[in-house]
């Protein structure tokens, strides 16, 4: 009994795999015979390939184009300009908790109370 099912077994895989191969080549897209070289299909002249575009679109899109470089421009240079604005003043805000921290100590050096540090300066501790 055990060898009938092994047959039986192996022949459906068999058919599976025609099956298989069947579908696959009757599903395959057939190519077209493309027309012969040189000869308009509409009896005119062969247009040049690529996309072909009006004068007025062209233009109407070019102009766009060029609107928005410059604008991508004047914005990268602003982004630029900011940056170094921004790098200052984080400079600036550390040099200040420097100076916030050293007149602590010498305050504490003296037995003085301690000026109480802004909220606002504590991300730019460098201790």
């Amino acid at each position: 009994m055990g060898g009938d099912e092994t047959v039986l077994g192996v022949l459906i895989a068999v058919v599976g795999g025609i099956c298989s191969v069947l579908v696959a080549r009757i599903s395959t897209p057939r190519e077209r015979p493309a027309p012969a070289p040189g000869v308009p299909e509409s009896g005119g002249e062969l247009p040049p390939p690529g996309l072909q575009v009006s004068p007025e679109i062209w233009q109407y899109v070019s102009g766009r184009f060029a609107t928005l470089e410059e604008k991508v421009d004047n914005l990268t240079v602003l982004v630029e300009t900011k940056k170094a604005e921004v790098s200052a003043l984080e400079r600036l805000l550390r040099q200040a908790m420097r100076i916030i921290r050293r007149a602590n100590r010498r305050l504490v050096a003296v037995h003085e109370a301690p000026e109480e540090i802004p909220r606002e300066l504590i991300p730019y501790s460098i201790e």
